[in-house]
């Protein structure tokens, strides 16, 4: 992995700062690098979800940001559409370099805090083989040679860690924020066992479980800040409290629980659980808007969407999302059969603006299949294409009708060609933040199924609903 040190420091910054032993400085902390294929004009840095400062690229993709003070800790970088974390402590000097071909197998730090850094990333890459390699040899172990495998190997992780921290001096706070990657991406496997061990059984049961499984939890912590917007702490949560959810249901409902994961009580007891674990602050607010968008999205039943969010009002009073999850609900339920698509407009390739209600190239089709694709995500534009092929041979009754979104004009026209779309049912929106939140696009094969400008299915799927 390259490591990149052409970034200049400003010489009257360097006469200001005096350094300790480590190299760094305590006036200020410099966060800069070189963005190779930007997205973007520019760069966001955020603690939690406050935006702390921002730098535009310069004519050479450089970009420089200066903080005069700092609180030690996570914080993470967006070049739209990639976000990633760093971590950032005061006097620190980092330069990260990334391509955004491949934005998180390029990204490299150097400098001071080089090193917690490209260890946590290092660490994020290495998730999908680590995952690979417990899937395949240790999930089908009974639970005490699985617990076994997993001790050995969060040893010989917290190992090379303690190695690391020997050699590099890190300092206390980035040493715990990496032990506790760790320790919640160890848990996350121990809290997935008993799913994933039944689900490759022959017999489809959970086994019986050692008294001593989950002693685990005993370690978890239901109230740190610091490490609310740790990837595998966040990911631990969510599996957490979907295993006491779905334990909870097992005991107490009259309920299939082969048929729970998507139904209104299990999510309720979802949102019971975070209410009695855990206390103020984003890590709640979060989690409850994590719930609240996987049940909403599953759903467009009316009656469902009101009673969930009478009972996510009830449990979750002042949440720093609502006003997003109710504009949610209200976007779902404006997608219900019968009613008028939303007041939005696209431009044809011939640059001409058209009411989406208005879309409708051959009225003797029986309806119309809005689906969405982006420029930015070639290998899904490949896929959507072939389906699309698919879908047109199956379905001559049916009018297929793209909408590009977060795509620049010239790009979209090259793209339709290059592609072999029907131009003619092509079209570009300008306004992705609008589009999305109006029409609920969060899956990629999201699609709209509508005829004479009204909803038929505002949740169609391109893969399985036709």
């Amino acid at each position: 992995m390259k490591l990149f040190f052409h970034v200049l420091i400003p010489a009257g910054i360097i006469l200001m700062m005096s350094c300790d032993n480590n190299g760094k400085a305590f006036s200020s902390t410099y966060f800069g690098g070189e963005i190779v294929n930007p997205t973007s004009d520019r760069v966001i840095l955020f603690r939690g979800e406050e935006p702390i400062d921002s730098a535009f690229l310069d004519v050479n993709n450089h970009f420089e940001i200066r903080l005069d003070s700092l609180n030690p800790g996570l914080y993470h970088f967006f070049h739209q559409p990639e976000m990633q974390y760093v971590y950032l402590e005061p006097g620190d000097s980092l330069q990260v370099r990334l391509n955004t071909a491949s934005f998180d197998e390029s990204l490299a730090f150097s400098g001071p805090g080089e090193a917690i850094n490209n260890y946590l990333i290092n660490s994020f890459l290495e998730a999908e083989t680590d995952e690979n390699l417990i899937r395949d040899s240790l999930i089908p172990l009974e639970p005490e040679r699985f617990n076994r495998g997993m001790d050995a190997l969060f040893k010989r992780k917290l190992t090379a860690l303690d190695q690391l921290r020997n050699e590099e001096q890190l300092s206390e706070t980035g040493y715990e924020m990496a032990r506790a990657s760790l320790e919640y991406k160890n848990f996350y496997y121990r809290e997935s066992y008993p799913f994933w061990h039944r689900k490759i059984g022959s017999d489809k049961t959970f086994h019986d479980l050692p008294k001593n499984f989950y002693t685990y939890r005993d370690r978890i912590s239901y109230n740190n800040p610091a490490i609310s917007f740790l990837r595998p702490y966040y990911e631990f949560m969510i599996y957490h409290v979907g295993n006491l959810a779905y334990m909870r249901c097992q005991d107490a409902c009259d309920t299939e629980v082969e048929n729970v994961l998507n139904q209104l009580h299990f999510n309720e007891h979802r949102l019971e659980l975070i209410d009695s674990l855990i206390p103020e602050g984003e890590l709640r607010d979060n989690l409850f808007r994590t719930v609240a968008f996987d049940y909403l999205l599953k759903h467009s039943n009316g009656f469902q969407v009101d009673e969930f969010m009478e009972f996510f009002n009830k449990v979750s009073a002042n949440n720093r999302h609502a006003k997003e999850i109710q504009n949610l609900g209200l976007s779902i339920r404006q997608l219900s059969p019968g009613n008028k698509l939303p007041d939005l407009k696209v431009i044809n390739t011939l640059g001409q603006e058209v009411a989406l209600a208005d879309i409708n190239p051959d009225p003797k089709k029986q309806a119309q299949v809005f689906y969405f694709w982006s420029g930015r995500e070639p290998r899904h534009l490949e896929a959507l294409t072939t389906r699309i092929t698919v879908l047109q041979e199956m379905h001559p009754e049916y009018e297929f009708i793209g909408i590009a979104l977060r795509t620049d004009a010239d790009q979209w026209k090259n793209l339709i060609g290059q592609s072999g779309l029907n131009a003619n049912l092509q079209f570009r929106a300008e306004h992705f933040e609008r589009f999305a939140h109006s029409l609920v696009i969060y899956h990629p094969y999201k699609s709209i199924l509508s005829k004479d400008g009204k909803v038929i299915d505002g949740f169609a799927n391109l893969n399985s609903s036709f």
